[in-house]
């Protein structure tokens, strides 16, 4: 990667939702090389996606549980199985496994606390894995942020 993509990213950071002509523009190259360098980059799988962040309160989601879980077995089938059951829960928004500690942290975006409970059913309550949990709740969020540091490109 060079400056270009560099700049490029960044600015796709900011904004996704840029056409390829205002991209360019924002970036000082042409459209052609534009629309070329972001094919790579998808390509390449550094732009995993583009996405619109939507508003959880605006939108009756505004309840966050950060969840800490430990699981009784850790081994890697274990682990594999509860992370396919985590990733496929529409409640579930990340979904980490970490060390030192409980074995996985998630972030779970749901309506209200009967909606985590019932969340909490699918994931935790009914696999017999599952020994420890500890969910911890937004009061307030004072950043969210999906951006990336970048190494400084060149202007």
């Amino acid at each position: 990667m060079d400056a270009t993509d560099l700049r490029l990213l960044a600015q796709l950071q900011l904004d996704a939702s840029l056409t390829n002509q205002a991209l360019a523009e924002r970036v000082h190259i042409s459209p052609a090389t534009c629309l070329r360098r972001v094919k790579r980059l998808i390509d390449a799988g550094i732009i995993e996606s583009r996405v619109a962040i939507l508003s959880p309160e605006k939108l009756g989601a505004g309840l966050t549980a950060i969840v800490e879980l430990t699981l009784d077995q850790q081994a890697a089938e274990r682990l594999s199985a509860f992370e396919t059951r985590a990733v496929a829960d529409s409640a579930v928004q990340q979904c980490y496994r970490v060390s030192s500690g409980p074995d996985f942290v998630l972030i779970l975006q749901v309506a209200d606390m009967p909606a985590y409970q019932a969340a909490a059913s699918r994931l935790f309550a009914t696999d017999a894995n599952v020994r420890n949990v500890r969910a911890f709740f937004s009061v307030h969020r004072a950043k969210f942020s999906p951006h990336i540091s970048l190494p400084a490109a060149e202007q």
